[in-house]
């Protein structure tokens, strides 16, 4: 007898600080037809750059959880028992976690599993922005430092301006999550990514994500510095598929 073949997977995918959804438009092409990619941007960025920007960290979880409700919904009808999951790195994962939170509840059908990288828990972030007293010169040269974004963005003066503001914007919410999101505590699965080499999201403290789900937890350590996950995005995607459909992988 054939195995009876699973409905696919939509993946909903959050940037970290500073970027739009943007920066998973060539995962789309990279998922197999099982695993539907779709980022998901926060109001005033990228897709949904004519909308109003969302005032702090509940009205930004509340203004994508609703993104991700009428899609799935949409989905759903056209492909019945559409499943579906979440992948956030850094700044996104904390956003991602509690934005499936939500739609859970909204929607009564948990993710198969929320995929976080290259980010600590709310409990181990210092509350309160960090970069009020940091020079645009030195954030610039931080974000370099990363690696996670094009050079000739910084290079760009409108575009680092542009980068600069968002950056900020984000750290301002970032600041909101050791306080509104300590308590987080979801019924889902959880996949757990962290490079050996990230110094802001060392594996150690990133497993820590575990006291937030009741439900089982995968770590999965790989090479490489904080933005070693969204850089090689077909092992990323591999790590979901065997997390959400063993043995496709």
């Amino acid at each position: 007898m054939q195995p009876v073949s699973r409905p696919p997977v939509r993946l909903y995918c959050f940037p970290h600080a500073g970027a739009t959804s943007l920066v998973y438009r060539g995962w789309q092409q990279l998922g197999e037809p099982h695993l539907l990619v779709r980022g998901v941007d926060a109001p005033g960025r990228g897709t949904r750059r004519q909308e109003r920007k969302a005032a702090g960290y509940h009205a930004l979880v509340r203004c994508m959880a609703e993104q991700v409700v009428a899609d799935l919904l949409t989905e759903r009808e056209r492909t019945p028992g559409l499943r579906w999951a979440t992948f956030g790195h850094s700044f996104g994962a904390t956003t991602s976690l509690a934005v499936a939170a939500e739609v859970t509840r909204q929607v009564g059908v948990a993710p198969e599993r929320a995929v976080l990288s290259g980010a600590i828990p709310p409990a181990l972030q210092r509350p309160g922005p960090l970069l009020d007293a940091v020079s645009d010169e030195e954030l610039l040269s931080r974000t370099a430092a990363d690696g996670g974004t094009p050079p000739a963005v910084l290079a760009d003066p409108t575009m680092s301006r542009i980068l600069l503001r968002m950056l900020r914007e984000d750290d301002a919410v970032r600041g909101e999550f050791a306080r509104e999101a300590r308590e987080l505590r979801v019924d889902f699965p959880l996949t757990l990514i962290a490079a050996r080499e990230d110094l802001h999201a060392p594996p150690q403290k990133v497993w820590q994500w575990a006291a937030h789900s009741t439900a089982p937890v995968r770590r999965v350590e790989i090479e490489g510095g904080h933005f070693a996950a969204v850089q090689r995005p077909k092992d990323t995607l591999a790590t979901i598929v065997d997390d959400t459909d063993p043995g496709k992988g």
